[in-house]
């Protein structure tokens, strides 16, 4: 299977592409601090989601579902990083539509799995 192939790794990738990119807006004050724990989020969703692409269906599910589970604490950290003013309401946006369209990705993919 070519990793290519799979939509919500593709779209993983444009989410940490993007994130990089507000590295660079980023006070120093939280750039080591929640900023590089939200990076290290999104590298471990990305390991998840490769692993799940050349797992068995029940090593998938299970992969998928902690990925799910670690996109949900992104959701977290980047609303904090809302409320902190790390982020502006427009960074905010952008990352939140990718989270949650990675999200119903990796919903669409486990139930493809388990029926």
């Amino acid at each position: 299977m070519n990793n290519n192939d799979i939509p919500v790794l593709n779209k993983s990738y444009e989410l940490y592409k993007l994130f990089h990119e507000y590295r660079k807006v980023v006070p120093k004050q939280d750039r080591f601090t929640i900023y590089e724990r939200s990076e290290n989020v999104i590298l471990g969703t990305i390991e998840l989601l490769l692993e799940a692409s050349y797992g068995n269906k029940e090593r998938k599910v299970i992969l998928l579902e902690k990925s799910s589970v670690k996109l949900n604490v992104l959701r977290f950290l980047i609303r904090l990083m809302k409320e902190t003013r790390t982020f502006d309401l427009k960074k905010y946006t952008n990352i939140e539509t990718l989270i949650d369209e990675i999200g119903r990705m990796i919903g669409g993919w486990i139930r493809s799995i388990s029926k």
